[in-house]
């Protein structure tokens, strides 16, 4: 057998014991964890070595690491840590943790350099005053070997059964065949795009019609290259839950079609869905699934991957069966899910899991130098997703409950530091009065005030970590994020203030009241190292027009390669009508009202079903759908509602039964313009009565300088294609398989444009002129 396990992976399987403890204390961002240890090093003499490359082996495991430094001289060996506040307020497990991958470091170092003995020291860095305390115990190189092998015969059981699971993962997936009969039209392309993407270690944008089978055509070539390619984790990431589940449901065809296939396939959902106690704090004076976590998980980690259940040779890790494993070893089964992350093949789970600054498969894949390959579903939407994930913003509101919290009242130095956050905030308004105003840098006094209120607040939090302070952190994790996106401000974001819209006595805005904004412009810098980690990566949509649009603005490596998958829908199968007798545009709104009911009611007459009609705004939603009840009362309709709650949804789809007729009012861009599938004579035509054109206002007119001088198509960048590809999601949703047949009215003058009939599906047979 022969094992690779880094060294902070091994301490973290063997040394941790105790409760989960997260109780807030605040830790330190990766660029002062950095910074820190940076200072640590040039505070060494001249032969101090940082960042020391160590290995080393028991029976058949290697253990491999970087020691953060090494004093030959001094012959003393560097565990550094950063930390913010009080270290006497360290609990108990994490020093243990932090001794033994020091000692590790200890043993693999005495191995190469044929010590006798080594001092080990624990070097604790505060980041605010980078003052150093350093714990230091010399150890004979007989006792680091001691400590070194009784944590590798802890993990050497678990590291057979890894070499063996994998041995079996990837023979299976070597004698994988395609679970249906044959590919679908233009499953096979992708599929043979995805693989070749995967041997030659690239990445690759495809562009797919729906109803192709997007999602197996994607997993199961990936797989069937994961043994040659020696892939790891398979990461499948989607922007919504729709996707999610696509995904597990053809992860568990795969494995109803193979039985003897061993994958472990885990599905990863958001805290609050996986929460079994969430009016109780995450820590063991507590929660009782947090008491004694560390003590309980081995046993319920090995139940959770055993492979006798349902006589499968490889559970899957739903959030169910997680559930069910968790509840029976009382622990958490949120955390144990992440724990699972670590053995699983593929990883199901949403965008920021990977993609975010502090994504946990990102952060697991880097600590293990894991080989992975990534997935991204309806990537289109990774756009505005990073776009969200890389901006920050300040609220008035959550500043004020910050003040008016107990917290502030009985604590005088944090109210003091509130406050002087709230002067600066006010100076800044007083100083910047128009409705929306950009910097050219985030404000100085500002800035400073917010280090100082989020020093001082780290300060509190260590010294009072059982005190309730929910309104107070929320607004600490604000003010930490804004600092973190400003430390990063570059040209691909920008600084705003947005003035409230109430007014004071005068009619103007009160001082204070505005939302200041580290605004994110192009996810590209940010997205493009997680890419560069991966050792192949796919996104796929059916929306992904222009190419060089999404390559922009993703961060796409140079040498990505596209794909645009022939769909294998004929035109005769979709009508597209364009009326050239609408506008939409803003002003003529309520003008275009009568037409578009009218052209609604006609096509129903002359083809009864189920339709859906899609509009800019639930305003002009809601004064389309009035008119159409009072001009057509005996026609069925029902209409999307705002903040609609998930039973809510599944009752409006319902309403879409292979008998039924009705026309459905829905919001383009919304959570039935994409995602969902009507086939048959569940749904058989669209309404698009917009271009899906954001709406024009100073923060797109800004987007769109940007945009310009970035990529120099402004315009096209911040208005046509976002809007168009949200069409052409809506469109699809009529057309699902090769016997659907159906109509698309364009309602609006512009649909006959050529700049806009280009993005439009190549396979579309859209009318020269009005029919």
């Amino acid at each position: 057998m022969t094992y690779t396990v880094a060294v902070r992976e091994l301490c973290e399987f063997t040394a941790k014991e105790g409760d989960l403890d997260l109780r807030f204390t605040p830790a330190p961002t990766a660029l002062e964890g950095m910074a820190g240890h940076a200072q640590a090093a040039s505070r060494r003499g001249p032969g101090y070595r940082a960042e020391v490359a160590l290995s080393g082996g028991y029976l058949g495991l290697q253990v491999r690491g970087r020691a953060d430094g090494y004093d030959a001289q001094a012959q003393r060996i560097d565990e550094i840590k950063t930390f913010k506040g009080r270290l006497d307020r360290q609990p108990a497990s994490h020093r243990q943790l932090h001794w033994a991958q020091a000692k590790v470091y200890g043993w693999l170092l005495c191995e190469r350099d044929q010590l006798t003995h080594i001092d080990v020291a624990l070097v604790y860095v505060e980041v605010g005053t980078q003052q150093e305390t350093v714990f230091t115990e010399r150890c004979s190189a007989d006792a680091l070997r001691q400590h070194f092998d009784a944590h590798c015969q802890r993990f050497i059981a678990w590291a057979e059964q890894q070499v063996a699971h994998r041995a079996l993962r990837d023979a299976a997936l070597n004698a994988l065949t395609f679970p249906f009969g044959g590919f679908r039209t233009g499953q096979r392309p992708l599929a043979e795009a995805v693989y070749k993407a995967a041997v030659a270690g690239r990445c690759l944008l495809a562009q797919a019609p729906t109803g192709i089978g997007k999602t197996m055509g994607t997993l199961f070539p990936l797989l069937k290259a994961a043994p040659a390619q020696r892939i790891d984790k398979v990461f499948f990431l989607a922007a919504k839950t729709s996707g999610r589940q696509t995904a597990l449901d053809a992860l568990a065809r795969l494995s109803d079609s193979a039985p003897a296939l061993p994958l472990r396939v885990l599905e990863l959902v958001a805290r609050d869905k996986a929460c079994e106690h969430p009016d109780k704090a995450c820590h063991g004076e507590s929660c009782p699934l947090a008491r004694g976590f560390y003590d309980r998980l081995p046993a319920a980690r090995a139940a959770a991957v055993a492979t006798n259940i349902e006589s499968k040779p490889a559970p899957a890790f739903l959030q169910a069966r997680v559930r069910e494993v968790a509840l029976q070893h009382d622990v958490c089964p949120y955390y144990l899910s992440q724990e699972l992350a670590r053995w699983a093949d593929v990883v199901v789970g949403d965008y920021n899991y990977y993609f975010d600054l502090g994504g946990l498969l990102h952060g697991l894949a880097q600590a293990n130098q894991w080989c992975t390959a990534l997935l991204v579903d309806e990537a289109h939407n990774l756009v505005e997703r990073g776009r969200k994930m890389f901006t920050a913003e300040l609220h008035p509101a959550a500043l004020a409950q910050a003040r008016s919290s107990a917290t502030a009242a009985q604590h005088a130095p944090v109210k003091k530091a509130l406050d002087k956050v709230r002067r600066a905030w006010v100076a800044l308004d007083k100083a910047h009065t128009a409705p929306y105003t950009v910097l050219k840098d985030f404000p100085d006094r500002l800035r400073a005030a917010l280090q100082q209120c989020t020093t001082t607040l780290s300060e509190h939090f260590t010294d009072h970590p059982a005190e309730p302070a929910g309104a107070l952190q929320t607004f600490y994790f604000d003010a930490l994020h804004l600092q973190r996106m400003a430390d990063l401000l570059d040209a691909h974001s920008m600084v705003d203030i947005t003035q409230a819209r109430a007014a004071g006595p005068h009619g103007a805005p009160r001082p204070g009241d505005s939302v200041v904004c580290i605004r994110n412009l192009v996810p590209a810098p940010f997205l493009q190292p997680r890419f560069a980690a991966a050792h192949t990566c796919t996104l796929f949509s059916a929306t992904l027009q222009p190419a060089r649009y999404y390559a922009d603005l993703l961060g796409l490596p140079e040498d990505h390669v596209w794909v645009d998958v022939e769909s294998p829908f004929a035109a005769a199968q979709l009508k597209v009508q364009v009326a050239r007798h609408i506008s939409t545009r803003y002003t003529h709104r309520s003008a275009s009202l009568a037409p578009i009911v009218a052209l609604m009611a006609q096509q129903f007459r002359v083809r009864p079903g189920n339709y859906l009609a899609f509009f800019s705004s639930y305003d002009y939603l809601q004064q389309a759908a009035a008119l159409f009840a009072d001009q057509h009362p005996d026609v069925p309709h029902w209409a999307q509602a705002r903040r609609m709650l998930e039973d809510e949804q599944r009752e409006f789809l319902a309403r879409f039964t292979d008998s039924g007729q009705g026309i459905a009012f829905a919001v383009l861009g919304g959570a039935f313009a994409e995602g969902i599938d009507l086939p048959g004579n569940r749904l058989i035509g669209a309404f698009l009565a917009t271009l899906g054109l954001p709406q024009v206002n100073p923060v797109n007119e800004q987007i769109r300088e940007r945009m310009q001088a970035l990529f120099g198509a402004g315009y096209d960048y911040t208005y046509l294609y976002p809007g168009l590809q949200k069409v052409v999601q809506a469109a699809g949703r009529v057309i699902r398989t090769p016997s659907d047949e159906g109509v698309v009215h364009l309602m609006d003058d512009r649909f006959a444009r050529d700049e806009v009939r280009r993005l439009l599906p190549g396979w579309w047979a859209v009318p020269e002129r009005n029919a």
